[in-house]
């Protein structure tokens, strides 16, 4: 009998929607690896639902009695657990350099992205979330969600600006991995994926490779992305 899993992913009032970036990272891992998963919404609200994970956030992965989280940690498990399955990152090089990748756009990519659309996710949240979400993102950012929609044109150049590398990397190459997509592009293009399914204000053109990247990412294993409902 094959092995039972379920993965936890961050959904707004309408469950199905979901939109966290880690959570997409491991949706795309699970189908490059070949590995069948049933999806469950879950809302900040719902710390008991992932109490077993150890923490409160999703990703949750559960394979069998299993609980996993933190979205590195379970792309770490899959390659580990399954290494006669379509590798990850292709190599030990590929995994250091995959760790940059992660590190780089949890600290630079996300927070670029976050300052154009914390409102928007704020309007999409459940009610019961709402409250927890504006005190912990208007702490982390130091303004408050109404200051964040005054201050979105900043914004968004700013965002702008932190696609100089990619711009760059993507004009030279198909994927970040090389000629195929690995859990490097997964890890980026989960932000992006962020973004395309909570708000239009981000729009990167067909013309620049970055949208190039974006519309062949939007296509790989199956197109599960390009599926995905949107908030809007």
């Amino acid at each position: 009998m094959p092995l039972q899993r379920q993965l936890f992913e961050l959904a707004g009032a309408d469950a199905n929607l979901r939109f966290s970036p880690y959570c997409w990272r491991i949706r795309l891992a699970l189908a490059h690896k070949g590995l069948s998963v049933e999806t469950r919404p879950w809302r900040f609200s719902d710390k008991e639902a992932i109490a077993a994970s150890g923490q409160g956030k999703v990703p949750v992965l559960v394979e069998g009695d299993r609980w996993l989280s933190d979205s590195w940690a379970i792309a770490e498990y899959l390659e580990q657990q399954y290494p006669d399955q379509p590798s990850l990152f292709g190599s030990p090089e590929g995994h250091a350099l995959a760790r940059f990748v992660n590190q780089w756009t949890n600290d630079v990519l996300h927070p670029a992205i976050a300052r154009v659309i914390l409102p928007e996710i704020y309007a999409v949240l459940d009610e019961g979330d709402q409250a927890y979400f504006r005190t912990t993102r208007e702490a982390a950012f130091g303004v408050s969600l109404e200051q964040l929609t005054e201050q979105r044109e900043a914004a968004l150049e700013g965002f702008y600006k932190t696609l100089k590398p990619l711009q760059n990397t993507l004009a030279a190459q198909p994927y970040l991995a090389g000629d195929a997509p690995n859990f490097a592009d997964y890890i980026v293009f989960g932000a992006f994926q962020w973004a395309r399914v909570i708000s239009g204000t981000i729009s990167i053109p067909s013309t620049e490779p970055v949208g190039q990247w974006i519309e062949r990412m939007l296509d790989v294993q199956g197109g599960v992305t390009r599926k995905a409902p949107k908030a809007y």
